[in-house]
């Protein structure tokens, strides 16, 4: 029995188990969150160091990948620092190639046409999703300035938010991470935010706790592409209108876990550190485990 833990920053409200079978091997998922506590993460990595299969990031990346380039997240790595038996899988290096094959897929499936406007609230932490969409044929509003610094500048081009990262991102990797991405109670709190731009949009796309913090009532209609979401938070999503959600990863006995698990996974599977799994061997894998998007209707 494999046992793969995900430490979160997030609210431990959303704490979740599972119990599933994959490739022959039987694995217990677990996600067990701090409410925002640094330190109260880093002792969880200790204490569970040299004592379960693979440890799992959640609620940060230890890096933020823009092509080739990765950038490093201070914070996060002094999350795991000391940890010496246990290999460490954030899902960061995973999430550039599982959502840019999502948003293939949901091309062919025709749920994502040429012409949808589509508001991606950070392309940033998901180039791989961003550049999906930048080969699609999609009029995408990405709301990098908007959402994630606060400032009132829309960005209509892949390119812009490139030439943004690279300015910004050494600076970003070395700030304290709660001030740039809702952790603990903040994760509960609904404060809608620049109202237009989500009342444009076709679908909207991104991290699941920025959506919830930002989202505004009224969404009759939209798609929201997202990545780890509870039961509760389908709920959620379907008294604000919502007609379609898709999520990149599929669901383990009452939720989808995020890429930091999947990646655990992975790792457990292929036996190998997350550095040395190739973008070609996560698709291989993905595939024979029958791992795919989920999409589920809501209206």
């Amino acid at each position: 029995m494999k046992r793969v833990v995900s430490i979160s920053l997030g609210s431990s409200k959303r704490d979740h188990r599972a119990e599933i079978q994959l490739d022959g091997e039987t694995f217990i998922v677990e996600r067990v969150g701090t409410d925002g506590d640094m330190q109260k993460a880093h002792k969880k990595f200790l204490e569970l160091d040299g004592q379960v299969d693979v440890l799992c990031m959640g609620g940060t990346d230890l890096y933020f990948y823009l092509g080739k380039r990765r950038y490093p997240v201070r914070d996060a790595w002094n999350m795991v620092r000391g940890v010496r038996d246990t290999p460490i899988a954030d899902g960061s290096k995973l999430k550039v190639v599982l959502e840019y094959q999502t948003v293939k897929k949901i091309t062919k499936q025709e749920i994502l046409r040429t012409g949808m406007k589509v508001l991606m609230i950070s392309a940033v932490d998901r180039y791989g999703m961003g550049q999906g969409f930048d080969e699609s044929g999609v009029d995408v509003l990405y709301g990098d300035f908007l959402f994630g610094l606060g400032l009132n500048i829309p960005l209509h081009r892949l390119s812009s938010v490139r030439r943004l990262a690279r300015i910004l991102l050494p600076i970003i990797c070395r700030l304290p991470f709660s001030w740039l991405y809702p952790t603990g109670k903040k994760q509960e709190q609904n404060t809608p935010k620049y109202l237009s731009t989500w009342h444009w949009a076709d679908l909207i796309a991104g991290d699941f706790h920025y959506i919830a913090r930002y989202m505004p009532p009224d969404m009759e209609g939209k798609v929201v592409l997202t990545n780890t979401v509870t039961e509760s938070d389908i709920d959620w999503l379907k008294q604000r209108g919502i007609r379609t959600l898709i999520t990149t990863t599929p669901e383990m006995q009452g939720r989808s876990f995020g890429t930091n698990v999947i990646e655990g996974i992975l790792v457990c599977l292929l036996k190998k550190n997350a550095d040395q799994i190739t973008a070609e061997e996560s698709i291989s894998l993905l595939a024979r485990l029958g791992f795919e998007p989920r999409i589920v209707p809501l209206t």
